[in-house]
């Protein structure tokens, strides 16, 4: 299954890997486990050992248990992320799923990197994808890998083999024993798996976005909110960056009354297809393209579609927005309180074609485009005023300030902008490094950043997911705090899709102004897939 693509083309060395940085550095800050001996007279031959789920009700993880893991979507961000989760002693992966059963395929940033890293992870130098011999991926390697690394890392465990799926309703019925999911599909998947989960009790980690239908995402939410001791991470908020100087800074009247937030991404880096495809390719060997589409509606198959360029689309993607906007957005919906947007404004590009000798527009509903900016009117909120949010990709960025242009300095790449009325504070996209290029200067605050805070964050996100699940106590990061972003990608995915301003009214979940936009906000589930009844 096409799973999730990295936020940087991967290197051995490549810093900017963050999701897999979250799987890092666990053995150090794991937690301790409960360590109890049954002692038995020699007279007391017979007891009886209770399952865990009669001692403790639904959802319960006794202390002293590991945590039994499902993995969802054995792509190559899928197995980019499994390599380091599988060194946390507190959690065991007994099962993978994928619609996909080989290697064939897959594309990823760099050709060989991945089956170097497993070869590494699993201590078998000899190892090989099979398939087409090129690329990671599919059930049969997530298998492989599981099994492979506890034998070889940790024989002395003596785990039995790793189950493998290729439905992951017949999964989630088989595996009983199951306490969590972590969801690592393309993003059409994630709204429905992560109910089906959570209405079974096991808890959820997915990645980013929580759903590419706005209605589905706030049906999770309130799945979730209705099952409070199922504990849910949103991934990418292990690589959220710290707002505290930048408010602090504001709060402080350095860039007068905050008017302004402009974020900006070099994103897409994968291609971009301006019309549908046309050939019609065979479905690969052990794919079933059914269970890849899942809820969405019948089409032939392309690989087009698949793999890691799946997010252009959008029956299947969430765009630029959704694949890195939760990175560098969510921290600051949190701080600045930001909740519905009453406006949605998009600004895009488009395509022309040739019907000799006419140019003309090609009409697109389908995939997002090469480069937007999309602009959010977000109300007062408290203290502080009405306030615009300023979206770019594809290399789109906003004009460069004065500041900038009198110290014949250029705006970075990717990067993040306040702007006041009476100044302006510049960062990187995640926050980073903020400075004050003009209103009141002022020297740093005193607050609770350190250099490599950021990284201590994400290197203890297992060990947090771990201890929750076995108190049942959320932690930040959970689905029930996601609401207002993912509101925002979900509405930033329709806004483009239409070409209109959007009128958004969030007491009734509904766009206003463009009523057909509104068939957007949801999907048109196939039989068998709609959330209610899976």
């Amino acid at each position: 299954m096409g799973t999730e693509t990295t936020q940087n083309t991967p290197a051995p060395q490549n810093e900017n890997l963050s999701e897999n940085s979250a799987e890092n550095s666990n053995q150090s800050s794991q937690i301790n486990r409960r360590k109890f001996v049954e002692v038995i007279s020699t007279g007391a031959l017979a007891f009886t050992i209770l399952p865990r789920h009669v001692l403790g009700g639904r959802n319960f993880v006794a202390p002293s248990d590991k945590i039994n893991l499902a993995y969802i979507g054995i792509g190559t961000q899928g197995i980019r992320e499994l390599l380091p989760l599988l060194a946390n002693t507190q959690i065991r992966v007994s099962a993978v799923c994928d619609p996909n059963k080989d290697a064939v395929g897959y594309r990823d940033w760099a050709k060989d990197w991945l089956k170097s890293e497993v070869r590494k992870t699993i201590k078998k130098a000899d190892w090989e994808p099979g398939g087409d011999n090129a690329v990671p991926g599919g059930r049969d390697n997530g298998k492989s890998i599981v099994d492979t690394y506890y034998a070889n890392v940790h024989p002395e465990l003596k785990y039995g083999g790793c189950s493998s799926y290729a439905d992951f309703r017949q999964l989630l019925d088989k595996e009983k024993d199951i306490d969590a999911v972590k969801i690592m599909t393309p993003d059409h998947l994630h709204g429905v798996f992560s109910i089906a989960a959570i209405k079974r009790g096991k808890h959820v980690l997915v990645h980013k976005p929580l759903s590419n239908r706005l209605l589905e995402g706030k049906k999770v939410i309130e799945y979730n909110h209705n099952n409070p001791k199922v504990i849910t991470h949103l991934i990418p908020w292990d690589s959220n960056g710290s707002m505290e100087q930048v408010m602090a800074w504001i709060n402080a009247g350095a860039i007068g009354k905050l008017q302004e937030v402009h974020n900006w991404t070099n994103r897409p880096v994968w291609p971009q297809y301006p019309t549908l495809p046309t050939d019609n390719p065979p479905v690969p060997s052990g794919l079933d393209w059914n269970l890849w589409l899942g809820p969405e509606a019948d089409r032939p198959y392309s690989p087009n579609y698949t793999n890691m360029v799946f997010r252009g689309w959008y029956d299947f993607g969430g765009g630029s927005m959704a694949d890195m906007g939760h990175y560098s957005l969510w921290t600051v919906f949190n701080a600045l309180k930001l909740t519905s947007p009453t406006v949605v404004e998009p600004n895009l590009s488009h395509v022309v074609g040739m019907h000799d000798p006419v140019p003309f527009q090609i009409k697109n509903d389908f995939s997002f485009p090469m480069a937007s900016t999309v602009r959010f009117k977000y109300p007062a909120n408290g203290n502080r005023p009405a306030i615009d949010l300023c979206w770019y990709d594809g290399g789109m960025r906003p004009p460069r300030p004065i500041e900038l242009i009198e110290a014949n300095k250029e705006m970075p790449t990717e990067g993040m902008m306040f702007v006041g009325d009476e100044g302006k504070i510049l960062a990187g996209f995640n926050v980073q490094n903020p400075q004050i290029i003009s209103g009141k200067k002022m020297a740093p605050a005193t607050t609770n950043d350190k250099p490599g805070n950021q990284v201590e964050q994400t290197s203890q996100a297992l060990p947090l997911f771990v201890n929750a699940c076995k108190t049942g106590v959320q932690y930040p990061g959970n689905f029930m705090e996601a609401e207002y972003i993912t509101e925002a990608i979900n509405l930033y995915a329709v806004s483009l899709r239409t070409g209109k301003l959007l009128q958004y009214d969030a007491a009734s979940k509904s766009i206003t102004n463009v009523q057909d936009a509104n068939k957007y906000l949801s999907r048109e589930y196939r039989q068998g897939w709609d959330p209610a009844s899976i």
